[in-house]
């Protein structure tokens, strides 16, 4: 199943650097792992936001759930998900 999922990123401006740092570093990891796996198939950021644009081909809602409580900026994350249909005049 495909879904949308919109990721805005709410990083409090009082967070400890070195947890602020270990957390994106734990990010990128995971964030690439699920890419090399086929799982998250496109990562755009949004341009002039501390956001991303991501398209996910998952088993289903409960795949995609367990992808995104495991984002290590989960907390600190405003998360939109669209499931999403093939359109009949894609020609894609």
């Amino acid at each position: 199943m495909l879904f949308a999922v919109q990721m805005t990123v709410n990083l409090p401006p009082d967070l400890d650097s070195a947890l602020k740092e270990a957390t994106l570093t734990a990010e990128k990891e995971y964030a690439q792992k699920l890419q090399q796996s086929g799982e998250w198939l496109h990562l755009w950021r949004c341009a002039g936001l501390y956001a991303n644009l991501s398209i996910f081909d998952v088993s289903g809602n409960d795949r995609l759930n367990e992808i995104l409580w495991g984002l290590p900026l989960f907390p600190y994350l405003h998360i939109s998900v669209t499931p999403l249909a093939r359109h009949p005049s894609a020609i894609n």
